[in-house]
């Protein structure tokens, strides 16, 4: 497990990580899910789009480097959920905390540095088999800080809602990520797969929130549109 980092894998061959191959597939029916649902609020919300395709690219990435795992897969495996997690956290200060273009950029800035702080910091003090997971400490109170202040805005509670679960859906799928290692030697199966299938839950709400929240309408300050659920 230590040489190929994770615990299922055991060789290099295209099928010697089943599970954690597979499952990816679940990101795939999160994005179709959250298509339709788009669809239903009417199709003209292009961030939400956006964020649904790299949706299913995650799915895609991930595969291919529970698969193939080389330099490049990594690449194609990491960026789409960099890029999906950093402009989830743009759209959710414009669409549910209403700030503008340069507070929204100034706190994405502000959200990325913190990220990667709290990541080394918190990797710096744990074993390496526990490190991967150091990253995404940030994410989780992000997400638990949105619901909150989403629960204090007026007509939010709905999405506080939503997000508050996703936020607790993570926390369990961080778990079962940390724990993939330290469990190999009594589970040869590891825990990572638990990890997609929870986290594509995740991604889910998260979309769905974003949908029935619906966008800034441009002419109404911060108005929020009124998608047409059928």
């Amino acid at each position: 497990m230590r040489a190929y980092g994770y615990c299922e894998r055991i060789g290099d061959h295209l099928w010697d990580e089943p599970w954690n191959a597979v499952t990816n597939g679940a990101f795939l029916l999160a994005a179709f899910a959250a298509y339709r649902l788009w669809r239903r609020a009417g199709g003209h919300d292009r961030p939400a789009l956006i964020l649904i395709l790299l949706v299913g690219a995650i799915g895609i990435g991930s595969f291919l480097f529970h698969t193939r795992p080389q330099p490049w897969t990594l690449a194609a495996d990491v960026i789409p959920i960099q890029l999906f997690a950093f402009s989830y956290f743009a759209l959710a200060l414009v669409r549910f905390v209403g700030l503008g273009p340069a507070a929204t950029a100034l706190g994405t800035a502000a959200f990325f540095v913190f990220a990667l702080s709290l990541g080394w910091g918190a990797a710096s003090f744990l074993p390496p088999g526990l490190r991967g997971s150091a990253g995404y400490a940030a994410f989780l109170l992000g997400l638990w800080g949105m619901a909150g202040v989403l629960w204090r805005r007026e007509g939010s509670r709905e999405t506080a809602r939503i997000v508050a679960l996703a936020g607790l859906v993570f926390a369990l799928s961080l778990t079962f990520r940390t724990l993939d290692g330290p469990l190999c030697e009594s589970f040869p199966l590891g825990t990572h797969w638990l990890w997609h299938l929870l986290n594509a839950t995740v991604l889910h709400l998260l979309l769905r929130a974003a949908i029935l929240q619906g966008p800034v309408q441009p002419d109404a300050g911060s108005r929020r549109g009124s998608p047409t659920i059928r």
